[in-house]
């Protein structure tokens, strides 16, 4: 037999070196079950959840049983050499059989008591158990009197009936992993799936796919041993190490859509009670005072008191705004370009200033200065405008967190509210007078607009010059 070239021993050196603890996708699968345990054991008859709950319980088994330290204990804690190989195989088959099912239940969604459904559950299960009882059968025929920890697959692959235990839990699984991995990377080009979603099939593809190096890399090791070669370094190094990033992969994969809405959920809320606070320190300078403060109140709990707090000082405020320069406020901010739901907010903030500092308060000078700290004029004016783009993503999100998400503020936030808004500009034209009632709905309803509006100074100097311009030099204007 020739000797192998200097490359190829290289890279037989650099695989053979390659090993993955056992551990890591254990604690990463273990996090995972967590993660989805309360919704599991809350909904236990969705069949998509029992699958999903089912398969990273015999993910977890896998790798805790299939450590080297823990196949030794199991063979001396029984006292029959190597009786840790057909129950790891067991194991494996299990987890194959539960790719399978969640692949089912997943493709049914909750119209799962279909015929055909029923029919395919029990087909994978009589097919994947009767692997099971055939591989102690097979154990039980198979003369394997040496203990392997590490490499028993190439070790026994020319034995009877463990030659053929081994073929059959390899093929399960490769049969299993190749099914799976196929779907889901057909799912991921579905129109219309949610990115955190998208994301995480990415991550089950990647993993699936992996797995199918695991498989390989046994099958070769096998076939090696059967043609009177050595590459068992493929079994004892290549194919745990491909498992156990596989397993990793998958695990991500059930925890990124969970953990990515919820932190994006989290980063919606924290923005919007960040940028309602111009307006928050605008009704400090009314009010006098400022909204509660509880340094242990989730994220929610803060933007409600915030909102309230706001509110509560716009209502009484409200009496003294002068109807008539919002409303000549308006038409300014149109002819200097803005969208209406924009020069809706500039008027609205144009208003609220001019009210606060004729009353006497240091209202105006010290929003003026908190605007121009938030980032300068230009930077301030591209983010209210981007944030009334994005503004419907947040009114949901925040609508929902804090229980005072209305229909209607979600509406203007994306720009469906146009008939909301046209009431609220007509009653605010330029020809209301300063005695004219005042229209509360926008500001009680569009707190975040206004507070953006806050912010851009410029914008909002550049409003109150053409609003404080005669009539017709506005008109020039349009």
């Amino acid at each position: 037999m020739t000797a192998p070239a200097p490359g190829a021993l290289a890279a037989e050196h650099f695989l053979s070196g390659l090993y993955v603890s056992f551990w890591l996708p254990t604690v990463v699968l273990a996090a995972a079950l967590a993660i989805k345990l309360p919704s599991i054991l809350k909904l236990w008859r969705d069949p998509l959840l029992r699958a999903v709950g089912g398969l990273l319980v015999f993910a977890c088994a896998v790798f805790v049983f299939a450590a080297p330290k823990t196949i030794a204990w199991t063979n001396r804690v029984t006292g029959v050499p190597n009786i840790a190989a057909p129950w790891v195989y067991s194991l494996l088959t299990a987890l194959s059989a539960s790719w399978l099912l969640l692949i089912i239940a997943w493709r049914n969604g909750r119209a799962e008591r279909s015929a055909a459904t029923r029919r395919a559950t029990r087909w994978v299960v009589s097919v994947y158990a009767g692997v099971v009882v055939a591989l102690w059968v097979l154990f039980a025929l198979a003369d394997v009197p040496v203990e392997q920890i590490r490499d028993l697959d190439t070790y026994y692959a020319g034995t009877p009936f463990m030659r053929e235990e081994i073929l059959l839990y390899l093929t399960a699984h490769t049969v299993a992993c190749s099914i799976t991995a196929r779907l889901i990377w057909n799912w991921i080009r579905t129109d219309g799936l949610d990115a955190w979603l998208r994301w995480g099939l990415r991550f089950l593809g990647v993993g699936y796919a992996t797995n199918l190096l695991f498989s390989a890399a046994k099958f070769t090791a096998v076939a090696a041993r059967w043609t009177g070669h050595d590459l068992d370094w493929l079994n004892t190094n290549v194919a745990p190490s491909a498992a156990c990033v596989a397993a990793t992969f998958v695990a991500v994969g059930f925890i990124v859509p969970h953990a990515g809405q919820y932190l994006q959920e989290r980063w919606l809320v924290r923005r919007r009670h960040r940028d309602l606070r111009p307006l928050s320190r605008l009704m400090r300078e009314v009010t006098g005072d400022r909204e509660p403060l509880a340094l242990r109140a989730t994220p929610e709990l803060r933007l409600i008191r915030r909102e309230t707090f706001i509110r509560d000082a716009l209502l009484p405020l409200s009496r003294r705004l002068d109807e008539g320069l919002r409303g000549r406020a308006y038409e300014a901010a149109l002819a200097l370009g803005h969208d209406r739901g924009r020069a809706q907010a500039l008027a609205a903030a144009v208003a609220l200033l001019d009210a606060v500092e004729a009353g006497g308060g240091r209202g105006g000078a010290a929003v003026s200065g908190e605007a121009s700290g938030a980032g300068g004029a230009s930077r301030a004016g591209g983010a209210a405008v981007a944030g009334e783009a994005s503004g419907s993503g947040e009114a949901a999100v925040a609508g929902k967190a804090s229980g005072s998400g209305e229909t209607s503020r979600v509406g203007e936030a994306s720009g469906a509210g146009e008939a909301a808004r046209d009431t609220s500009a007509r009653g605010a034209s330029p020809d209301a007078g300063a005695d004219a009632t005042p229209d509360t709905t926008y500001l009680l309803r569009e707190i975040q607009a206004v507070a953006r509006a806050l912010r851009s100074t410029d914008d909002i100097n550049a409003v109150r010059v053409h609003a404080a311009a005669p009539a017709e030099s506005v008109s020039a204007h349009d």
